[in-house]
């Protein structure tokens, strides 16, 4: 498959001539059909199975304005490693694509480094990261040198014995010490203080997720189709859909000179949703009115400047039940 072009999104606000993305997994749930859940499968627990089948998804995000610009999805066993590989050739050239510590792999991370020109990754290490330094850059900013497990080689000949990879160590307040991992390698064209803002960028896949589960799906996250090509169906048309919400508001936030980010999803989703009622009943030929004018509702949209040093660290606030799942007849019949 020939790589992806550049992303206008992601081309629009550049971090030292790198684009940036965001990649990361999510799971919805199926509608409960012999037929999904044979080929999407269920998730196992100590509590059991997983009342509703689920299908896994991957998304590469444009950072910066939440656009898509690909995703991979299906069944839930295989895990998020296959989705994610499946998303390189949509990496365009001079690009950082940021993920979670859970895709840290020498079978992932060096195809996708290597089979581009000046593309690149930034992951937060695992605590079990054995590596070894061998050039000092600066104080927390090292080169370091990791083996790749013969497993990995196995399933990839093609792989090195080792990779060098860049190990930067910092701690933000009330925090405990983090260290993360990149291909960046260059400490004078990519400054290591740069390199921790941009790795809580990566949050903005999250607050993705929440604007299609929340406020699209409205926490009803069951896909109602029945087979899996109808559920493939439909899980296209909600990433189009959001798309075509997001479009709209990075071509609003242009005109009104903020980042699409500093544009309510919920209001705009409201906006455009009513639009496309009334467009429903309206004559074509009032439709560019209609247009501008929602637009011009958008702008009234813009959120203030978010408050970077503000932080609320993790607290359970209501535990899960200790009580096994309940399981219709039906249900157990499949097991």
């Amino acid at each position: 498959m020939p790589r992806s072009g550049p992303h206008a999104s992601a081309e629009a606000d550049r971090w030292r001539g790198l684009s940036l993305y965001g990649v990361d997994g999510s799971t919805l749930r199926v509608a409960d059909s012999d037929e999904n859940r044979s080929h999407f499968g269920v998730s196992l627990s100590r509590r059991g199975e997983s009342g509703y089948p689920l299908v896994r998804v991957v998304v590469l995000m444009a950072l910066r304005s939440h656009l898509l610009a690909g995703a991979s999805f299906g069944p839930y066993k295989p895990g998020e490693y296959p989705y994610a590989a499946a998303l390189w050739p949509m990496v365009p050239d001079n690009s950082l694509t940021v993920v979670d510590k859970g895709f840290f792999a020498a079978t992932l991370l060096i195809p996708l480094a290597r089979d581009g020109q000046n593309r690149h990754w930034l992951i937060r290490a695992k605590s079990n990261v054995n590596a070894r330094v061998i050039k000092r850059l600066g104080r927390g900013d090292d080169l370091v040198e990791l083996k790749v497990s013969p497993q990995a080689r196995t399933k990839d000949p093609s792989l090195p014995r080792t990779w060098v990879v860049r190990a930067i160590a910092y701690q933000r307040k009330g925090f405990r010490p983090q260290k993360l991992l990149t291909s960046l390698l260059d400490s004078e064209m990519y400054p290591a203080q740069e390199i921790v803002a941009l790795y809580h960028e990566r949050w903005e896949l999250e607050n993705g997720y929440d604007e299609i589960k929340t406020e699209m799906l409205e926490r009803e996250e069951t896909i109602r189709s029945k087979s899996p090509p109808a559920v493939n169906q439909e899980l296209w048309g909600i990433l189009l859909a959001y798309n075509l919400v997001r479009l709209e508001m990075a071509a609003v936030a242009k005109e009104a000179g903020v980042a699409p980010t500093r544009i309510s999803f919920v209001g705009a989703l409201r906006l455009i949703t009513d639009e496309w009622l009334w467009a429903a009943v309206t004559s074509p030929g009032a439709i560019p009115t209609r247009l501008r004018a929602l637009r011009a509702d958008l702008r009234r949209l813009v959120l203030s400047p978010r408050r970077p040093e503000r932080s609320y660290p993790r607290a359970v606030k209501i535990k899960m039940s200790n009580y096994n799942r309940k399981r219709r007849p039906t249900d157990k019949a499949h097991a």
